[in-house]
């Protein structure tokens, strides 16, 4: 999938750029695999703003992902290569041979008539899913478990992919597309392959009103706010911000350690810095 730069015909598109979505197949998904999406423009349960930036954006339906990859040992065929508004890689349709249907991330490479399978003794090819235990070394993966059963959680958005490195003991090392490594029980799943759709992280979004589509609302810098409203405001002119860099309300911003799950920092064996 290549990248389109398009003619500065208007001044929003001058420097804006799309993708060809030469691999996409089918235009409307499958309907009974889709639900209401609910916006919540970065709301909780009680309507306050836990995140900011968000809201408006272009009506989504919710394409339905089978992340768990759990219908072992019948095979399924690709029926198309679809577009999904809620993240940056393709899906992909499958139709197995006992009717089911089903939609995947759809790894590099994958075709319309591919035949795809999941379970301990498949073959190892792109689209199919299996246990980390019966995975090579140096095999490059997506859509890794962190528990058995939960389904995918790690290395799902477009163009990234895991490397398996080392399986020593109870567990099996994964390098992530951080370069963190990690342990993980060898039998959560995982998918063979590398994600598609790689030139996404090139696309250059050209205009505010393209990001607003996306349902992102503008984000204004705190150094240009007053004193009484961001802790980098006020001063004369354009002014430093003297300190370290603050959120609005007081906590540092960059370099600031976040990660509150201390319960599984045995599971790092590599950090990402």
């Amino acid at each position: 999938m290549g990248i389109i730069v398009l003619k500065p015909t208007t001044p929003g598109m001058r420097g804006m750029t799309k993708l060809t979505k030469t691999e996409i197949t089918k235009q409307k998904p499958e309907k009974s695999l889709t639900v209401p999406y609910c916006r919540r423009s970065g709301r909780n349960n009680q309507g306050i703003v836990t995140v900011r930036h968000q809201g408006g954006g272009h009506k989504r339906a919710y394409r339905i992902i089978d992340f768990k990859r759990d219908k072992d040992n019948i095979p399924a065929k690709v029926a198309a290569i679809e577009y999904d508004p809620n993240r940056s890689s393709n899906i992909a349709l499958l139709y197995y041979v006992d009717g089911e249907k089903r939609y995947i991330i759809a790894p590099l490479h994958l075709k319309v008539g591919d035949m795809l399978m999941s379970g301990p003794e498949v073959e190892i090819k792109p689209g199919n899913a299996l246990p980390l235990r019966n995975i090579p070394l140096g095999t490059q993966i997506h859509n890794i478990e962190l528990y058995k059963g939960k389904g995918a959680q790690l290395v799902r958005s477009a163009g990234t992919a895991a490397q398996v490195v080392a399986k020593e003991g109870k567990y099996v090392q994964i390098k992530l597309p951080s370069t963190e490594i990690r342990f993980i029980n060898p039998d959560c799943r995982a998918t063979i392959g590398q994600i598609g759709n790689i030139d996404f992280k090139n696309v250059s979004i050209g205009k505010a009103g393209r990001k607003r589509h996306m349902g992102i609302r503008p984000t204004v810098r705190g150094v240009v706010m007053n004193a009484v409203d961001h802790p980098h405001g006020g001063g004369e002119g354009k002014s430093p911000i003297g300190g370290k860099p603050q959120t609005p309300w007081g906590a540092p911003a960059m370099g600031y350690k976040t990660r509150r799950r201390k319960s599984t920092s045995k599971m790092i064996v590599k950090r990402r810095k």
